[in-house]
């Protein structure tokens, strides 16, 4: 049973971040990473990835549709709760005011915190209503492209 789930687990995430980066967000792995992406001028979105359903289920693919849109974020990066700890805590220290919620969304502008989309309103959504609030928060932070 062990082996097995582990196995099993491995390969859920394995999806989990490969769907994420086929998406066209950046994977970050490291504090470094992390500090070098989330201080970079413009406007920037954190996908706070995880295994739980609701990140498969609504969480990715509303970060793979939302960024279709005539405005968008110019920096797109995710971080994995759960699986890359240290960046992922790295990330939370940005998200000034806002608890840790896996999957979420943060959304910040030259390394300031604007929003967060949090897991209580992603949980028991459809990926299209994360959509239309990802691109509400869009509307209001980032420019044209």
């Amino acid at each position: 049973m062990g082996m097995d789930f582990n196995f099993f687990m491995n390969d859920v995430v394995r999806q989990a971040r490969q769907e994420i980066v086929s998406a066209g967000y950046e994977e970050l792995t490291t504090p470094e990473d992390v500090e070098t992406a989330l201080n970079k001028k413009g406007t920037t979105l954190v996908m706070i990835n995880s295994v739980c359903g609701c990140a498969g289920g609504v969480a990715r693919p509303a970060a793979a549709y939302a960024i279709h849109y005539d405005k968008r974020p110019d920096h797109l990066v995710t971080v994995f709760a759960g699986q890359d700890k240290e960046a992922t805590e790295k990330a939370r220290s940005y998200f000034t005011g806002y608890p840790p919620s896996s999957p979420s969304f943060a959304l910040l502008k030259d390394g300031k915190i604007c929003t967060m989309v949090e897991r209580h309103q992603i949980e028991g959504f459809d990926p299209a209503m994360v959509v239309t609030r990802l691109q509400q928060e869009f509307d209001k932070y980032c420019e044209e492209i």
